[in-house]
């Protein structure tokens, strides 16, 4: 079994909490070794010329539009994009025409993924049979045939008796529950955050309390059932102290964010950008700052993209009617640093949210540079300048805020399993 030396590497370890300097060996697979010290001898030695060495990004509440959109996009162009993006694991999104709630089509997507996409793909199942709210899928049947979370996604469940059925029946088996809070009354038709922006451009508009709302209900049911659950996205301030509560609670209960949110405010809608119309939208940037300190207390768990490709068609309209969403597989890490150069957030702490906690989260090996970890790698430059044209990336869809705009970090190179699957040119 040939070995894989990667020297001269700086090491960031979202586990113990560190960056610094060392060395890190591969073999079968998996790491074998790790220091600061003498180096092993190894078949194949890869010098990182001091960048930085990190677990795979894990991404949960990845779009892709197999079956029934492929023209947005497929498993392989969205595994391509993950992989130069640094994502070594994508959690797939049911929200597909037709929904992925039947162990027959969750059968024919991870066959699909498995024999296009170059990174680990984990399909989701819905939570009620066509995302309609009002049965809930055969959960057993689906964990039996590779489901790693449940989730109506934007779809909110409106009856309480439905969703708590299903929390009962999820916890039986020990399955996770992901949900997007948010009240489906208040939040309906919605394009931006209420306020005086909002306002001042004539938008229909959703109050940050319609997230709060949504959360409480779920919390509510999850103190009835003992379900372990995720919310898919928190963005505004109101909705933390809730959060807070349920975990001093006891409640098995984590949280996410998108990195649209973390990194953008309702001002960046401007002269109304449909590329910035996201789900939920935009918030104001007293909320973004909440949640980044949330993010730094550890109180929201995981950063995501939710990556949602849109064809030109769906985005060029005005902005009310314009589908909402955005590509964000490339774009992750490179807007994540945004948080790391302005000093909101170490690299350890950006790691632990987009690779340790969400494999955690779904009850994976990776995510971490421990001994016996999957050799699941991103190696990156986080100074590296550059300016975002979307028509370089590698996603069928285009949709993203970020064209034209100055970023730094580019990925190197990924690995799966320590075999590369994207090298940069």
């Amino acid at each position: 079994m040939s070995k894989t030396l990667f020297t001269n590497a700086r090491l960031i370890d979202p586990e113990a909490g560190t960056d610094r300097l060392g060395w890190l060996l591969v073999k079968g697979g998996s790491i074998a070794a790790r220091g600061t010290e003498a180096e092993p001898k190894a078949e194949t030695v890869i010098d990182c010329g001091g960048q930085c060495l990190a677990p795979g990004i894990v991404d949960i509440g990845v779009k892709v539009c197999e079956p029934g959109e492929r023209h947005k996009e497929s498993y392989r162009s969205a595994g391509l994009a993950a992989a130069a993006g640094g994502v070594t694991a994508m959690a797939t999104r049911p929200d597909t025409l037709p929904s992925i709630d039947s162990p027959e089509v969750l059968e024919f997507v991870a066959r699909r993924a498995n024999e296009a996409a170059p990174v680990n793909v984990l399909p989701m199942a819905a939570l009620t049979k066509g995302r309609e709210g009002r049965e809930m899928t055969e959960i057993g049947f689906l964990m039996d045939a590779g489901a790693v979370a449940f989730t109506d996604c934007d779809h909110v469940v409106r009856d309480n008796k439905v969703l708590s059925r299903a929390f009962t029946y999820a916890r039986s088996l020990g399955a996770l529950v992901i949900c997007h809070p948010q009240d489906p009354g208040l939040s309906a038709g919605a394009a931006a955050t209420s306020g005086k922006f909002a306002s001042l451009r004539g938008l229909p508009a959703v109050s940050p309390m319609a997230e709060r709302m949504g959360l409480d209900r779920d919390i509510a049911l999850l103190e009835m059932t003992g379900a372990k659950y995720h919310a898919d996205q928190i963005t505004t301030a109101r909705a933390l102290p809730a959060l807070e509560r349920a975990k001093r609670n006891g409640l098995d209960i984590t949280a996410g964010t998108s990195i649209h949110h973390l990194t953008l405010n309702e001002l960046d809608v401007s002269d109304y950008r449909t590329f910035f119309k996201v789900k939920p939208p935009l918030r104001s940037e007293e909320d973004r700052q909440a949640v980044i300190e949330a993010l730094r207390s550890g109180l929201i768990d995981i950063i995501s993209s939710m990556h949602t490709p849109q064809d030109e068609e769906s985005k060029r309209l005005p902005f009310e009617e314009a589908a909402s969403g955005a590509v964000a597989l490339e774009t992750l890490l490179p807007a994540a640093l945004r948080l790391y150069h302005a000093e909101a957030l170490d690299l350890p702490t950006l790691f632990r949210a987009m690779s340790l906690n969400p494999a955690r989260r779904l009850g994976l090996a990776s995510g971490r540079l421990a001994v016996g970890a999957p050799a699941d790698l991103v190696l990156f430059d986080p100074h590296k300048p550059f300016v975002l044209d979307r028509f370089a990336l590698r996603s069928k869809s285009k949709n993203t805020p970020f064209d034209g705009a100055r970023l730094q970090g580019k990925v190197l190179a990924t690995y799966v399993a320590g075999t590369p699957v994207y090298e940069a040119e």
